[in-house]
């Protein structure tokens, strides 16, 4: 069977430094606005882009409504968290959360060395969505193209990025995200952060946004926090 038409959402919420359960509402409410099978979150969404929050696991309790949500309206989430795994190691990681609840899809590759509490991550990664396959990126990954490349070679359809970037440079995410569409001939879906948040952040670039193959924007949100935009993606 191929792969018929999908809505996918980019999505920039308000986030409550460290507030974990108040973030998970805000992003419940985001997934039943956007009306979309998948929701994409900015990096650290959870938390705030705070390096010392405690890290979690795809049990707490405190994503409950955001699961809750997206067992509602079908949707799966791509939020962002700090996670532990078995061996204690911590990361800067994307929860696929649905109905059924979390698990850890992806943990962030090229991690900064702002970030030395975290691990790398051990390699790329795809989500499958009626039959299409996300690959999935967190911030600085996207500043290398040996990454994507990877990650095309899993056989992706869509790159989705959770990005942060100071407003200063609100025009990266746009710059990467045409070199991706163009380089792998895929769809790009992008969410960064708006707002202020924490490691000196204090004014996000907001703009997330989708991008056809070909690098025309065929969605995008503004500044503010609490936007999202949305596109249909056609085989």
């Amino acid at each position: 069977m191929g792969r018929g038409p999908l809505m996918i959402a980019v999505a920039q919420p308000p986030t409550v430094a460290y507030d974990i359960a108040a973030n998970a509402v805000e992003h419940a409410a985001a997934v039943r606005a956007a009306q979309a099978r998948v929701v994409v979150f900015p990096e650290l969404s959870l938390t705030g882009y705070q390096l010392d929050a405690p890290a979690i696991t795809p049990g707490d309790p405190r994503l409950a409504p955001l699961a809750q949500a997206c067992a509602e309206t079908g949707t799966l989430a791509l939020a962002g968290a700090p996670v532990w795994d078995t061996a204690g190691h911590a990361y800067i990681a994307t929860l696929a959360v649905d109905g059924d609840g979390a698990r850890v899809a992806y943990r962030k590759v090229h991690i900064h060395e702002s970030e030395e509490r975290f691990s790398p991550g051990d390699g790329p990664a795809v989500v499958e969505v009626d039959g299409w396959r996300l690959g999935l990126a967190i911030c600085r990954d996207t500043r290398f193209a040996e990454h994507d490349a990877a990650t095309a070679e899993l056989g992706m359809h869509v790159y989705v990025a959770s990005v942060l970037d100071h407003a200063r440079d609100a025009h990266v995410p746009a710059e990467r995200a045409r070199r991706v569409a163009a380089d792998r001939g895929v769809w790009v879906a992008t969410a960064s952060f708006a707002g202020s948040t924490g490691g000196g952040f204090d004014h996000a670039a907001g703009g997330s946004a989708i991008w056809s193959p070909d690098g025309t924007p065929l969605a995008e949100a503004g500044p503010e926090p609490g936007a999202v935009a949305r596109a249909g993606l056609r085989p």
